[in-house]
């Protein structure tokens, strides 16, 4: 597998074949299929697909067909390890790690990152998999399995459900210790406009450990970890870990950041995984795993408008690309973290982009037109308009 280089010439006046110069015109993805017959290799079969001219093909130098020109770039934007993965036909094909954990010690394919609030997909895929086998109701009030103490006198409580926080609308703050009494409050009547919150997925988790008697960690282990083998995907932080595959987290002056460690699971945030396994989980979301039709119906619905073009389903954010299409996506983003992915369920793509670093984010744009042409500038466009 590979990715074609073409280039063009093009013949000024006076100037004759011989001495054009030649100008970059497009990529073009392969696939090639060698058997060896009788000791000899001969080219069986050969798929040439993802044309992509020089406006939509992403970056002029193409540096991400090239390891050392990457590096390079890395160290240029001061990113310390970068992890990219892409899907291709709704499976992963592509799995790629660059830089350094630490001075001197290279990022292995199989890193092992905190991906921040790239946990709450998961929460929102084990949540969605009890809803399709029947064992859970999007639209059942949550007080009947639990009610938090700061907010137990308040009607507004009785109106919360698992469809109101997985779309963002429970009109909590992001975290209570954002609040100077740091306790948990409602800045407005669930289910009336979109409120991103953490809080509102810890809701959510503490009524599931309630009526299921499973902690999350467990709930995950059963219908996502194991099923789908993320072997190396936990919630909580114990001695399994590899730490000699852990990616530090960095500010942007190379200081590093103490690792978070966990020792309940959080349904918001500080999943570990690496870039495989969860590439592995977005193909099980994608192509709608253990899901029934309604529910992934429900999942990929706008259920609440965060900005033009831009919504939240039930625990994806979704791009209105245009002609019936659309993107799915998650951002995750901590002290030394930052992370996304995105989805075209439509064409079974898919890119994800782990950092480690504060201001990762910076290195996002070009990944993305790059791999994903066209739409990534209409995603980017949607993003920063």
């Amino acid at each position: 597998m590979g990715i074609h280089q073409f280039y063009e010439k093009s013949i000024g006046k006076n100037e004759s074949f011989a001495d054009a110069k030649e100008k970059f015109g497009s990529t073009a993805r392969f696939t090639h299929v060698w058997l060896l017959a009788n000791g000899v290799w001969k080219l069986k079969r050969s798929f040439s697909y993802d044309h992509q001219y020089v406006s939509t093909a992403g970056t002029k130098s193409d540096i991400f067909d090239n390891d050392a020109e990457i590096k390079k770039w890395l160290v240029q934007n001061n990113i310390p390890a970068l992890g990219i993965g892409l899907i291709n036909d709704g499976k992963l094909q592509e799995v790629k790690v660059f830089g350094e954990l630490k001075k001197g010690v290279a990022a292995p394919y199989n890193s092992i990152w905190n991906v921040a609030s790239l946990t709450k997909p998961v929460t929102a895929m084990v949540t969605l998999k009890l809803v399709s086998a029947g064992k859970w109701d999007l639209d059942e009030p949550l007080y009947k399995y639990w009610t938090d103490p700061d907010i137990a006198n308040d009607p507004n409580t009785k109106l919360l459900t698992t469809r109101i926080v997985l779309s963002h609308q429970t009109g909590f703050p992001n975290w209570r210790f954002m609040n100077k009494s740091g306790k948990l409050d409602f800045k407005f009547k669930p289910g009336t406009k979109y409120q991103y919150s953490g809080e509102g997925l810890e809701y959510l988790r503490r009524a599931l450990e309630k009526k299921f008697h499973k902690t999350l960690d467990q709930l995950a282990s059963e219908l996502v970890f194991k099923p789908l083998k993320m072997n190396d995907t936990q919630l909580v932080w114990n001695d399994k870990i590899d730490l000699s595959r852990y990616a530090i987290g960095y500010d942007n002056k190379g200081n590093a950041y103490e690792p978070t460690k966990n020792k309940t699971a959080n349904a918001a945030d500080d999943l570990l995984t690496t870039i495989e396994d969860y590439g592995t989980f977005l193909c099980s979301v994608m192509n709608s795993d253990g899901l029934s039709k309604k529910v992934f119906e429900d999942m990929t619905s706008h259920q609440v408008q965060t900005k033009k073009n831009k919504y939240f389903g039930l625990g994806f954010e979704i791009y209105d690309l245009g002609d019936n299409d659309y993107a799915l996506s998650h951002g995750g983003a901590d002290q030394g973290v930052q992370t996304i992915f995105l989805l075209l369920p439509k064409t079974k793509q898919g890119l994800l982009i782990f950092t480690n670093v504060d201001d990762g984010y910076k290195v996002y744009e070009k990944i993305v037109t790059h791999y994903f042409g066209e739409k990534g500038q209409k995603i980017i466009d949607i993003e920063t308009k």
